[in-house]
């Protein structure tokens, strides 16, 4: 089991909840940021990230960050505050496994470099695909994974493969010494307990959906008939 997230002082566990939301926060501050404003609200922070203003409070004050009366939050305080607790305020460089379609629109994503995670290699086992270029990177081998980890420093995987082929990718990563790993293959792996996998499953949200969509339907219709 992940053990709870703790704040830049280590003195109380944050919440799995409060985390999740913490990059929204950062996202909506570093907009903030980019326009020039100086301080924010917690209504206008609830605003950009679609909470409520009593939660941005509770969530900020897991980092012991406390607005001024009348004034708000200082902008890029919490840029600086939220970002260590998100990354150490270090960047963690990425290697991803799978470097078909999903593989190199990742590798593209400019939103990983501005969140502190730039793509520091990218591996796949297709002899096709190994050696070519991609998104200014060469592809590499999957045996030369272990090396490309020791020489970048990559802290993070990302498993792009297909479903078959990601206990596989993740099995290699763990084995060169990755400890975080975003799986966006359609399937659940195993895992040492010392590893934390987030699984991004994109036919499944799809799939959610299009649940709140039929329910919206079935709800217009009977509404219709009645």
């Amino acid at each position: 089991m992940t053990e709870p997230t703790r704040d830049r002082t280590g003195d109380e566990p944050i919440p799995e909840a409060t985390v999740a939301r913490l990059p929204v926060y950062l996202r909506g501050l570093l907009e903030l940021a980019d326009a020039g404003v100086e301080t924010v609200s917690s209504v206008g922070l609830a605003e950009l990230a679609g909470v409520n203003a009593a939660n941005v409070r509770k969530d900020l004050s897991y980092l012991h960050a406390h607005g001024t009366r009348g004034v708000g939050y200082e902008v890029g305080h919490l840029v600086s505050e939220i970002s260590l607790v998100l990354g150490g305020g270090r960047p963690s460089p990425v290697v991803i496994v799978g470097v078909g379609n999903l593989g190199r629109a990742l590798s593209r994503y400019d939103g990983f470099v501005a969140g502190g995670f730039p793509i520091a290699g990218l591996v796949d086992a297709d002899p096709a695909v190994v050696g070519r270029k991609v998104a200014g990177t060469v592809v590499r081998p999957v045996d030369e994974l272990a090396s490309l980890v020791a020489e970048t420093g990559a802290t993070v995987g990302i498993v792009a493969t297909p479903a078959a082929a990601a206990q596989e990718a993740v099995g290699h990563l763990v084995a060169a010494g990755i400890r975080s790993i975003l799986n966006f293959a359609p399937s659940v792996v195993a895992v040492p307990a010392h590893v934390d996998v987030r699984q991004v499953d994109l036919a499944t949200e799809l799939q959610i959906l299009g649940y709140h969509q039929h329910r919206r339907t079935t709800g217009d219709t009977s509404r219709a008939a009645g």
